[in-house]
C-alpha cells in the first residue's frame, strides 16, 4: 500500500499511524505550497498547551511548487524552535537520548523547505525504526495499487476533524496540567516514549 502526503514539518503523529501500515510513502512535491499549514507548521505540547513552530519561507504569494519553496532566515527562527523544543522536552524521559539528532537542525541552513522536511523525516523513521521506502510524486505515476491519501493531514482544520489515524493516549510531559493533546508533532511522542513510540504506532493500527 502507497501512502500519499505533502511533505511536512515534524509531521503530526497521524501521519506516522497511518505510515505504519504502508509499504511506500509518495511525497507530493509538486502540488503548490499553501501557508499556514504543517507544510511550514508543527504543533508541540508546553506547559501552556499545544504550540505551533512556524518555519518562515520566502513566497511572493503566487502558485510555487512544494519543491521550490525556499526556507528564509528571517527572524532567528531556527533557535526560536530549538529553545522551544527543549522547554518543552527537557523533562520528558528521551529528550536527552534524542537531542542531539536534532540540534544541529536548527545550526545549519537549508535552502529549500522540502529537503529541510526530508531531512528530519528520515532521523524520525530511523529513531522509530519505522523507515520506508520514500518516493515523489513529481518523479513517476502511482503503482496503481491501493493508494490511501492523507494529503489532508497537512491542513490544520481537517487534522483536527480526523478519525483516522489518530494515535492511542500515550505519556505526555504536561498531560496532568493540559489534559492528552492528540495529534501533536511526532517528536512529543518520541521524546516522552522512545522506542516504545512504535507500538504506539501499531496499536493504534489495530485499534482501527
Amino acid at each position: 500500500m502507497e501512502l500519499l502526503t505533502h511533505p511536512l514539518y515534524l509531521a503530526p503523529v497521524p501521519l506516522y499511524v497511518q505510515l505504519y501500515a504502508a509499504d511506500k510513502l509518495v511525497m507530493d512535491d509538486a502540488s503548490p505550497f499553501v501557508k499556514q499549514t504543517y507544510r511550514s507548521r508543527a504543533l508541540i505540547a508546553t506547559e501552556n498547551g499545544a504550540q505551533p513552530l512556524t518555519i518562515p519561507v520566502i513566497h511572493d504569494g503566487g502558485r510555487v511548487a512544494m519543491r521550490d519553496v525556499r526556507i528564509s532566515e528571517h527572524g532567528n527562527w531556527r533557535h526560536q524552535h530549538w529553545n522551544a523544543l527543549v522547554s518543552a522536552y527537557r523533562k520528558s524521559p528521551f529528550f536527552e537520548y534524542y537531542a542531539d539528532d536534532f540540534a544541529h537542525f536548527y545550526e545549519e541552513r537549508d535552502g529549500f523547505l522540502l529537503d529541510f522536511n526530508l531531512r528530519l523525516h528520515a532521523v524520525v523513521s530511523e529513531l522509530l525504526g519505522l523507515e520506508k521506502e520514500v518516493k515523489f510524486l513529481s518523479d513517476e505515476a502511482l503503482s496503481g495499487g491501493a493508494v490511501v491519501d492523507v494529503r489532508s493531514i497537512a491542513e490544520p482544520k481537517a487534522l483536527s476533524a480526523l478519525k483516522e489515524g489518530v494515535s492511542q493516549p500515550y505519556y505526555q510531559v504536561f498531560e496532568q496540567r493540559n489534559g492528552f493533546i492528540p495529534s501533536l508533532s511526532i517528536v512529543d511522542l518520541l521524546f516522552n516514549t522512545g522506542p516504545e513510540g512504535l507500538l504506539v504506532l501499531r496499536d493504534s493500527v489495530c485499534a482501527k
